[in-house]
Protein backbone atom coordinates (compact mmCIF):
# COMPACT_ATOMS: atom_id res chain seq x y z
CA UNK A 1 0.00 0.00 0.00
CA UNK A 2 1.15 3.55 -1.39
CA UNK A 3 1.65 6.06 1.22
CA UNK A 4 1.02 9.65 0.91
CA UNK A 5 1.26 12.68 2.93
CA UNK A 6 -0.05 16.12 1.70
CA UNK A 7 1.69 19.08 3.18
CA UNK A 8 0.58 22.13 1.13
CA UNK A 9 0.70 26.14 1.84
CA UNK A 10 -2.17 27.94 0.62
CA UNK A 11 -2.79 30.11 -2.65
CA UNK A 12 -3.21 33.13 -1.39
CA UNK A 13 -6.59 34.76 -2.07
CA UNK A 14 -7.14 31.78 -4.03
CA UNK A 15 -7.62 28.50 -2.35
CA UNK A 16 -7.02 28.04 1.23
CA UNK A 17 -4.55 24.85 2.51
CA UNK A 18 -7.42 22.92 4.04
CA UNK A 19 -9.22 22.82 0.42
CA UNK A 20 -6.00 21.90 -1.62
CA UNK A 21 -5.38 18.88 0.97
CA UNK A 22 -9.00 17.63 0.32
CA UNK A 23 -8.81 18.05 -3.82
CA UNK A 24 -5.40 16.82 -3.50
CA UNK A 25 -6.32 14.12 -1.06
CA UNK A 26 -9.51 13.05 -3.50
CA UNK A 27 -7.22 12.86 -7.00
CA UNK A 28 -4.78 10.21 -5.13
CA UNK A 29 -7.54 8.43 -3.59
CA UNK A 30 -9.48 8.53 -7.33
CA UNK A 31 -6.39 6.50 -8.93
CA UNK A 32 -4.76 5.17 -5.28
CA UNK A 33 -8.25 3.83 -3.63
CA UNK A 34 -5.83 2.06 -1.90
CA UNK A 35 -3.20 4.20 -0.77
CA UNK A 36 -2.36 5.79 2.72
CA UNK A 37 -3.02 9.79 2.96
CA UNK A 38 -2.34 12.09 5.08
CA UNK A 39 -3.55 15.24 4.48
CA UNK A 40 -1.99 18.68 6.83
CA UNK A 41 -2.74 21.83 6.00
CA UNK A 42 0.02 24.62 6.25
CA UNK A 43 -0.48 28.09 7.38
CA UNK A 44 2.65 31.05 8.04
CA UNK A 45 1.63 32.19 11.06
CA UNK A 46 -1.70 34.48 10.21
CA UNK A 47 -4.93 33.87 9.17
CA UNK A 48 -5.54 30.34 9.15
CA UNK A 49 -2.86 28.90 11.27
CA UNK A 50 -5.29 27.89 14.07
CA UNK A 51 -7.41 26.04 12.05
CA UNK A 52 -4.77 24.68 9.60
CA UNK A 53 -2.89 23.22 13.18
CA UNK A 54 -7.02 22.18 14.97
CA UNK A 55 -7.28 19.83 11.59
CA UNK A 56 -4.18 18.54 11.30
CA UNK A 57 -3.63 17.15 15.12
CA UNK A 58 -6.80 17.87 16.85
CA UNK A 59 -7.56 19.89 19.71
CA UNK A 60 -9.88 22.85 20.69
CA UNK A 61 -11.00 26.39 19.16
CA UNK A 62 -11.11 28.62 22.19
CA UNK A 63 -12.98 31.70 22.15
CA UNK A 64 -12.59 34.88 24.51
CA UNK A 65 -13.08 38.50 24.46
CA UNK A 66 -10.22 40.91 24.58
CA UNK A 67 -9.07 44.27 23.67
CA UNK A 68 -8.90 44.60 20.08
CA UNK A 69 -6.40 47.12 17.99
CA UNK A 70 -8.11 50.18 18.76
CA UNK A 71 -9.33 49.92 22.20
CA UNK A 72 -12.90 48.26 21.58
CA UNK A 73 -13.39 44.79 23.08
CA UNK A 74 -13.92 42.01 20.01
CA UNK A 75 -14.34 38.15 20.19
CA UNK A 76 -11.14 36.72 19.68
CA UNK A 77 -9.71 32.88 19.50
CA UNK A 78 -6.91 30.41 19.93
CA UNK A 79 -6.12 26.91 19.42
CA UNK A 80 -6.02 24.49 22.47
CA UNK A 81 -4.09 21.57 21.13
CA UNK A 82 -4.20 17.56 22.82
CA UNK A 83 -0.42 17.98 24.01
CA UNK A 84 -1.06 21.48 25.74
CA UNK A 85 0.25 23.76 22.83
CA UNK A 86 -1.62 26.90 22.64
CA UNK A 87 -1.19 28.63 18.95
CA UNK A 88 -2.51 32.03 18.95
CA UNK A 89 -2.51 34.50 15.49
CA UNK A 90 -1.87 37.81 17.31
CA UNK A 91 -4.07 38.92 13.89
CA UNK A 92 -7.41 37.44 15.99
CA UNK A 93 -6.58 40.16 18.25
CA UNK A 94 -5.15 42.68 16.42
CA UNK A 95 -5.08 42.21 12.40
CA UNK A 96 -6.30 44.59 9.94
CA UNK A 97 -9.54 43.42 9.59
CA UNK A 98 -10.75 44.75 12.87
CA UNK A 99 -10.12 48.48 11.93
CA UNK A 100 -11.99 48.26 8.95
CA UNK A 101 -11.50 51.90 7.09
CA UNK A 102 -9.85 52.83 10.48
CA UNK A 103 -6.17 52.52 9.65
CA UNK A 104 -4.55 54.39 12.44
CA UNK A 105 -1.07 52.33 12.88
CA UNK A 106 0.37 54.66 15.20
CA UNK A 107 -2.84 54.26 18.07
CA UNK A 108 -3.58 50.59 17.84
CA UNK A 109 -2.77 48.21 20.24
CA UNK A 110 -1.52 44.78 20.75
CA UNK A 111 -2.94 44.95 24.06
CA UNK A 112 -5.36 41.69 23.28
CA UNK A 113 -3.04 39.26 22.12
CA UNK A 114 -1.45 39.70 25.21
CA UNK A 115 -5.06 38.86 26.89
CA UNK A 116 -5.12 35.72 24.55
CA UNK A 117 -2.00 34.40 25.77
CA UNK A 118 -2.75 35.09 29.38
CA UNK A 119 -6.24 33.19 28.70
CA UNK A 120 -4.17 30.44 27.14
CA UNK A 121 -1.95 30.11 30.21
CA UNK A 122 -5.05 30.24 32.54
CA UNK A 123 -6.42 27.37 30.91
CA UNK A 124 -3.89 24.66 31.14
CA UNK A 125 -1.39 26.06 28.57
CA UNK A 126 1.82 24.58 28.24
CA UNK A 127 3.61 25.88 25.40
CA UNK A 128 2.76 28.84 23.04
CA UNK A 129 2.45 29.10 19.43
CA UNK A 130 2.70 32.73 18.38
CA UNK A 131 1.67 33.85 14.65
CA UNK A 132 2.97 36.69 13.76
CA UNK A 133 1.30 38.29 10.60
CA UNK A 134 -1.52 40.58 9.04
CA UNK A 135 -1.57 43.00 12.09
CA UNK A 136 -2.41 46.17 12.11
CA UNK A 137 -0.37 48.12 14.77
CA UNK A 138 3.36 49.14 15.17
CA UNK A 139 3.66 49.14 19.05
CA UNK A 140 6.91 46.25 19.24
CA UNK A 141 4.69 44.19 20.90
CA UNK A 142 3.97 46.35 24.30
CA UNK A 143 0.53 46.00 24.09
CA UNK A 144 0.88 42.89 24.71
CA UNK A 145 3.40 43.12 26.85
CA UNK A 146 1.49 45.63 28.76
CA UNK A 147 -1.19 42.74 29.28
CA UNK A 148 0.70 40.34 30.96
CA UNK A 149 2.21 42.43 33.27
CA UNK A 150 4.93 44.18 31.38
CA UNK A 151 5.50 48.23 32.97
CA UNK A 152 6.21 51.08 31.05
CA UNK A 153 7.02 54.10 32.53
CA UNK A 154 7.85 58.10 31.34
CA UNK A 155 10.48 60.42 32.30
CA UNK A 156 8.52 60.85 35.07
CA UNK A 157 8.06 57.83 36.41
CA UNK A 158 4.69 57.71 35.30
CA UNK A 159 3.02 53.93 33.68
CA UNK A 160 1.28 54.05 30.22
CA UNK A 161 0.62 52.21 27.42
CA UNK A 162 2.76 52.80 24.61
CA UNK A 163 1.67 52.69 20.60
CA UNK A 164 3.36 53.50 17.97
CA UNK A 165 3.17 57.13 18.39
CA UNK A 166 4.44 57.26 21.81
CA UNK A 167 6.98 54.61 22.03
CA UNK A 168 9.74 57.22 22.04
CA UNK A 169 8.14 57.79 25.80
CA UNK A 170 9.05 55.23 26.99
CA UNK A 171 12.27 55.56 29.59
CA UNK A 172 11.92 52.62 31.81
CA UNK A 173 10.96 48.72 31.28
CA UNK A 174 9.92 46.01 34.15
CA UNK A 175 9.20 43.06 33.30
CA UNK A 176 9.63 41.12 36.56
CA UNK A 177 5.75 40.27 36.42
CA UNK A 178 5.59 38.24 33.20
CA UNK A 179 8.72 36.56 33.71
CA UNK A 180 6.65 34.85 36.74
CA UNK A 181 3.40 34.52 35.06
CA UNK A 182 4.92 32.71 32.00
CA UNK A 183 7.27 30.77 34.09
CA UNK A 184 8.50 28.04 32.63
CA UNK A 185 6.30 28.47 29.49
CA UNK A 186 8.24 28.23 26.29
CA UNK A 187 6.98 30.71 23.87
CA UNK A 188 7.84 29.74 20.36
CA UNK A 189 7.56 32.63 17.30
CA UNK A 190 6.59 31.63 13.87
CA UNK A 191 8.27 34.05 11.68
CA UNK A 192 8.07 34.17 7.86
CA UNK A 193 10.22 37.15 7.40
CA UNK A 194 13.92 38.41 8.24
CA UNK A 195 13.21 42.84 8.41
CA UNK A 196 15.04 44.31 11.31
CA UNK A 197 13.32 46.25 13.58
CA UNK A 198 13.33 49.54 12.50
CA UNK A 199 15.41 51.34 9.49
CA UNK A 200 14.64 51.59 5.53
CA UNK A 201 14.31 47.59 5.95
CA UNK A 202 12.61 47.74 9.20
CA UNK A 203 8.49 47.84 10.55
CA UNK A 204 7.61 51.38 9.93
CA UNK A 205 9.06 51.58 6.72
CA UNK A 206 8.07 48.59 4.67
CA UNK A 207 5.04 47.54 6.76
CA UNK A 208 3.16 50.31 7.94
CA UNK A 209 1.89 52.11 4.60
CA UNK A 210 -0.31 49.09 3.92
CA UNK A 211 -1.65 49.70 7.76
CA UNK A 212 -2.58 53.61 6.79
CA UNK A 213 0.83 55.20 7.64
CA UNK A 214 1.16 58.21 5.71
CA UNK A 215 4.78 59.56 4.14
CA UNK A 216 5.09 61.75 6.99
CA UNK A 217 4.45 59.00 9.68
CA UNK A 218 6.79 56.95 8.93
CA UNK A 219 9.28 58.68 10.06
CA UNK A 220 8.31 59.43 13.50
CA UNK A 221 7.01 55.73 13.47
CA UNK A 222 10.55 54.35 12.67
CA UNK A 223 12.10 56.68 15.02
CA UNK A 224 9.29 55.03 17.87
CA UNK A 225 10.90 51.62 16.96
CA UNK A 226 14.56 52.81 17.21
CA UNK A 227 13.90 54.22 20.79
CA UNK A 228 12.09 51.48 21.73
CA UNK A 229 15.36 48.47 20.80
CA UNK A 230 17.78 51.47 22.96
CA UNK A 231 15.42 50.85 25.98
CA UNK A 232 15.23 47.55 25.52
CA UNK A 233 19.11 47.04 25.65
CA UNK A 234 19.95 49.84 28.76
CA UNK A 235 16.93 47.89 30.75
CA UNK A 236 16.90 44.39 29.41
CA UNK A 237 20.48 43.56 28.22
CA UNK A 238 18.97 42.43 24.90
CA UNK A 239 20.09 43.49 21.38
CA UNK A 240 17.18 42.84 19.41
CA UNK A 241 17.29 45.78 16.70
CA UNK A 242 18.76 43.50 13.73
CA UNK A 243 17.47 40.20 15.26
CA UNK A 244 15.85 38.40 11.70
CA UNK A 245 12.15 39.00 11.99
CA UNK A 246 11.99 41.72 14.71
CA UNK A 247 10.36 44.03 12.41
CA UNK A 248 7.71 41.73 11.80
CA UNK A 249 4.07 42.54 12.38
CA UNK A 250 5.19 45.68 13.68
CA UNK A 251 8.15 45.22 16.06
CA UNK A 252 6.16 42.34 17.40
CA UNK A 253 9.13 40.13 16.58
CA UNK A 254 11.11 42.04 18.88
CA UNK A 255 9.19 42.33 21.40
CA UNK A 256 7.99 38.87 22.33
CA UNK A 257 11.69 37.47 22.42
CA UNK A 258 13.11 40.96 24.39
CA UNK A 259 9.14 40.72 26.88
CA UNK A 260 8.46 37.05 26.88
CA UNK A 261 11.98 35.47 25.99
CA UNK A 262 10.48 33.80 23.02
CA UNK A 263 11.95 32.28 20.04
CA UNK A 264 11.80 33.43 16.63
CA UNK A 265 11.77 30.68 13.92
CA UNK A 266 10.62 30.08 10.73
CA UNK A 267 6.88 29.55 10.86
CA UNK A 268 6.76 25.79 8.63
CA UNK A 269 9.70 24.92 11.06
CA UNK A 270 7.05 25.18 13.82
CA UNK A 271 3.97 23.40 11.94
CA UNK A 272 6.64 20.29 11.32
CA UNK A 273 7.85 20.16 14.66
CA UNK A 274 4.29 20.11 16.16
CA UNK A 275 2.84 17.36 13.84
CA UNK A 276 5.87 15.46 14.40
CA UNK A 277 6.50 15.42 10.23
CA UNK A 278 9.22 13.32 10.79
CA UNK A 279 7.61 10.63 12.41
CA UNK A 280 4.74 11.09 9.57
CA UNK A 281 7.63 10.37 7.22
CA UNK A 282 8.32 6.85 8.03
CA UNK A 283 7.25 4.66 5.22
CA UNK A 284 6.39 7.37 2.84
CA UNK A 285 6.41 6.93 -0.85
CA UNK A 286 5.33 10.46 -1.98
CA UNK A 287 5.04 13.64 -0.52
CA UNK A 288 2.61 16.41 -2.38
CA UNK A 289 3.22 20.44 -1.62
CA UNK A 290 2.62 24.05 -3.07
CA UNK A 291 2.09 26.62 -2.62
CA UNK A 292 0.53 30.17 -4.66
CA UNK A 293 3.61 31.16 -6.44
CA UNK A 294 7.16 29.59 -6.76
CA UNK A 295 10.43 32.11 -6.74
CA UNK A 296 13.57 32.38 -5.50
CA UNK A 297 11.95 32.69 -2.12
CA UNK A 298 10.65 29.12 -2.05
CA UNK A 299 13.29 27.72 -1.23
CA UNK A 300 14.66 30.15 1.32
CA UNK A 301 12.70 29.65 4.44
CA UNK A 302 9.10 29.31 2.87
CA UNK A 303 6.95 25.64 3.42
CA UNK A 304 8.81 23.74 0.51
CA UNK A 305 12.17 24.92 1.72
CA UNK A 306 11.42 23.35 5.31
CA UNK A 307 9.59 20.20 4.19
CA UNK A 308 12.73 19.38 1.55
CA UNK A 309 15.08 19.66 4.51
CA UNK A 310 13.39 16.91 5.99
CA UNK A 311 12.33 14.93 3.06
CA UNK A 312 16.08 14.97 1.48
CA UNK A 313 17.76 13.23 4.40
CA UNK A 314 15.01 10.25 4.15
CA UNK A 315 15.07 10.12 0.65
CA UNK A 316 11.70 10.57 -0.32
CA UNK A 317 10.63 12.61 -3.41
CA UNK A 318 8.53 15.64 -3.18
CA UNK A 319 6.43 16.85 -6.07
CA UNK A 320 5.26 20.77 -6.01
CA UNK A 321 2.18 21.62 -7.44
CA UNK A 322 2.27 25.33 -7.27
CA UNK A 323 -0.33 28.44 -8.72
CA UNK A 324 2.66 29.38 -10.61
CA UNK A 325 6.43 29.19 -12.11
CA UNK A 326 8.01 33.07 -11.47
CA UNK A 327 11.08 31.78 -11.03
CA UNK A 328 12.95 28.42 -10.86
CA UNK A 329 16.79 28.43 -8.81
CA UNK A 330 19.15 26.03 -10.45
CA UNK A 331 19.29 23.90 -7.24
CA UNK A 332 15.89 23.38 -7.09
CA UNK A 333 16.06 19.76 -7.63
CA UNK A 334 19.48 18.70 -5.67
CA UNK A 335 17.59 19.85 -2.33
CA UNK A 336 15.06 17.16 -3.30
CA UNK A 337 12.21 18.78 -5.11
CA UNK A 338 11.24 15.68 -7.77
CA UNK A 339 9.18 17.89 -10.30
CA UNK A 340 7.29 21.13 -10.21
CA UNK A 341 3.86 21.92 -11.85
CA UNK A 342 2.07 24.77 -12.47
CA UNK A 343 -1.42 24.19 -12.18
CA UNK A 344 -2.48 27.20 -14.46
CA UNK A 345 -3.52 26.08 -18.15
CA UNK A 346 -3.19 28.92 -20.26
CA UNK A 347 -1.34 32.11 -20.25
CA UNK A 348 -3.98 33.82 -18.14
CA UNK A 349 -3.62 37.23 -15.51
CA UNK A 350 -4.37 35.97 -12.12
CA UNK A 351 -7.98 37.28 -11.72
CA UNK A 352 -8.87 35.31 -14.90
CA UNK A 353 -7.02 32.08 -13.49
CA UNK A 354 -8.45 32.12 -9.67
CA UNK A 355 -11.97 31.02 -10.64
CA UNK A 356 -11.12 27.79 -12.07
CA UNK A 357 -7.98 27.23 -8.96
CA UNK A 358 -10.60 24.24 -8.09
CA UNK A 359 -10.48 22.14 -11.19
CA UNK A 360 -7.24 23.05 -12.18
CA UNK A 361 -5.45 21.32 -9.46
CA UNK A 362 -7.56 18.18 -9.65
CA UNK A 363 -7.06 18.25 -13.40
CA UNK A 364 -2.82 18.79 -12.80
CA UNK A 365 -2.67 16.38 -9.73
CA UNK A 366 -4.93 13.29 -12.17
CA UNK A 367 -2.35 13.95 -14.81
CA UNK A 368 0.62 13.61 -12.53
CA UNK A 369 -1.00 10.47 -10.81
CA UNK A 370 -1.30 8.80 -13.97
CA UNK A 371 2.18 9.03 -14.91
CA UNK A 372 2.83 7.10 -11.55
CA UNK A 373 0.42 4.39 -12.36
Amino acid sequence: MKKFIVIPDSYKGTLSSENICKIMAEAILKRFPEAQVITLPVADGGEGTVAAFLQAVGGKRIEAIVTGPLGAKVLAFYGLLPDGIAVIEMAAAAGLPLVGENLLVGKTTTYGVGELIAHAVEHGAKKILLGLGGSATNDGGCGMAAALGVVFKDKNGVSFLPTGTTLVNIASIDISAVKDKLLNIPITIMCDIDNPLYGSKGAAYVFAPQKGATPQELPMLDEGLNHLADVIEQDLGLSVAQLPGAGAAGGMGAGAVAFLGGELTPGIEAVLNVVKFNELLEGADMVFTGEGCFDSQSLMGKVISGILKRTYAKNIPVIAVVGGIKELPEDAYSKGLKAIFSINQLPQALEEAAPHSKENLARTMDNILRLML
